[in-house]
């Protein structure tokens, strides 16, 4: 299930950053952001196997769940549109301050009608199950359940048909991504997820749960305490700052501030601190988002 205008496998793009040069290190970003202008990135890895599912088991449409600002809901009416299933969305929020935002509106125009609620009533999700399974195929927020392992796992077996890295790296926010891509890691290679939230130890026992509980290879690990620049969704001038530098020096990339800039400055500043060693082969994965990217860095 992928269409002629997706780019996959995406490209390994090799970053000619001069503070990269200076330390030795080879580092790679593997662009799925390239993907698809609509579905990019980690959301086309964890949906595609579950819209396979979903048309396995004779469903027409699709129901999840989200903010009104999320990179999921964005990506999943989209493929809606795009696979013809009808897609229903249970956003985190209140319908009048959240229907101007360019997601929502987005949403819609690819067919996706909405069910607003409270933030209460959305923490518990068994009322919607128990009233839609029968007619909708479900997809938990964020996109990241057992069938979502196997697409984000594909993350890993491109990248190792073209080189063997020494690091793999990647913004953690459900942790479906992280997960699939240490399922199919090699002893070589160690793995580090960066947390967009902030109190994310939980997120190892979530991961762990997803990949259920598989022999693990590799060595991996979730950066929870320095690099989420307050939780989800905030930032600070400082990341602000060193995504605008990061994009004067390497044009045609751009950045998110919720998850891939997190991740690049959390790499930068390990490797400036010698925490990543010269010499070091690092593969960071480029998970898309860009929809919701702050006007700020546009400024």
């Amino acid at each position: 299930m992928t269409p002629p205008d997706f780019l996959i496998p995406s490209p390994l793009h090799l970053l000619k950053d001069p503070v990269l040069e200076k330390s030795g290190i080879e580092f790679y970003l593997k662009r799925d952001d390239l993907i698809h202008a609509e579905i990019s990135g980690n959301k086309w890895r964890k949906l595609k196997y579950n819209l396979i599912k979903a048309e396995e088991l004779g469903f027409k449409k699709l129901l999840t769940f989200g903010g009104a600002y999320s990179n999921h809901i964005y990506a999943t009416a989209a493929a809606g549109h795009y696979f013809g299933f009808d897609t229903l969305g249970i956003i985190r929020g209140n319908e009048l301050d959240s229907r101007a935002n360019l997601t929502l509106r987005f949403a819609s125009e690819m067919g996706m009608e909405f069910i607003f609620t409270e933030r209460n009533d959305y923490r518990s999700k068994e009322w919607f199950y128990e009233k839609f399974s029968q007619e909708y195929y479900i997809i938990p927020e964020g996109g990241s359940n057992s069938f979502a392992i196997p697409g984000t796992a594909e993350i890993t077996d491109e990248i190792y048909s073209e080189l063997i890295p020494d690091y793999i790296a990647c913004a953690v926010g459900t942790g479906g991504t992280l997960a699939g891509i240490i399922s199919k890691c090699h002893a070589q290679t160690r793995v580090i997820g960066f947390s967009a939230l902030k109190n994310g130890s939980f997120l190892q026992d979530d991961i762990l749960q997803l990949t259920g509980n598989q022999a693990i290879f590799c060595s991996w690990e979730i950066e929870t305490e320095n690099y989420h620049f307050g939780g989800y969704a905030k930032t600070k001038p400082t990341l602000i700052e060193f995504i605008k530098a990061f994009e004067i020096r390497n044009p045609g990339v751009k950045l998110d501030q919720v998850y891939t800039g997190k991740m690049m400055f959390g790499l930068y500043d390990m490797i400036q601190k010698n925490s990543i060693k010269s010499g070091t082969k690092i593969v960071a994965i480029h998970t898309g988002g860009l929809q919701g990217r702050s006007p700020l860095l546009d400024q």
